[in-house]
């Protein structure tokens, strides 16, 4: 038995040897990887340095565009919002409160209406029925009718002359 353990443990060991290797190889893999990005960088920093600031101020500008088109955008809704609150406030439907003022109002003046016409019934002044009124629309039709009916004046005499 103690040979299938040292087989084992031999090949446990070199599984555990081969991924430290491939760790080992990986990490090398990328320290070159790296060291050929820095010396290529190396090289040309100015033209690299360039085209990131050409991306960065083109990001900007795109970033300050959306900006802008949302916050007008943001400022029409709460204008049209603002509106509709005005409307709103200005037409809002009449409350409970405010009909019962008006009808105390009405009952009111109903009152003084009955009184006044009280105190001129007492005084022997009698009113006449507001259907024996002519309408205004009537009188103003009579009132055309004279004017269109007009003779024209007759013509003078050193008119009809010239004519002649």
């Amino acid at each position: 038995m103690s040979d299938e353990k040292s087989k084992v443990t031999d090949k446990a060991s070199e599984i555990a040897k081969n991924i430290w290797l491939a760790g080992v190889g990986a990490y090398g893999k990328a320290v070159e990887d790296a060291q050929g990005r820095l010396e290529k960088a190396g090289m040309e920093p100015p033209k690299l340095f360039k085209e990131l600031v050409k991306a960065g101020s083109a990001l900007e500008d795109e970033a300050r565009e959306a900006l802008e088109t949302t916050t007008a955008a943001r400022n029409s809704v709460e204008e049209r919002i603002n509106r509709v609150r005005e409307n709103f406030h200005n037409q809002r439907p009449a409350r409970i409160e405010d009909l019962a003022n008006l009808h105390k109002k009405v009952d009111q003046l109903s009152r003084k209406v009955d009184r006044l016409t009280k105190a001129l019934a007492e005084q022997g002044v009698t009113s006449k029925p507001a259907g024996t009124r002519k309408p205004a629309a009537k009188a103003k039709a009579k009132a055309k009718k004279k004017t269109t009916t007009r003779k024209k004046p007759a013509a003078s005499a050193k008119t009809t002359a010239r004519k002649r």
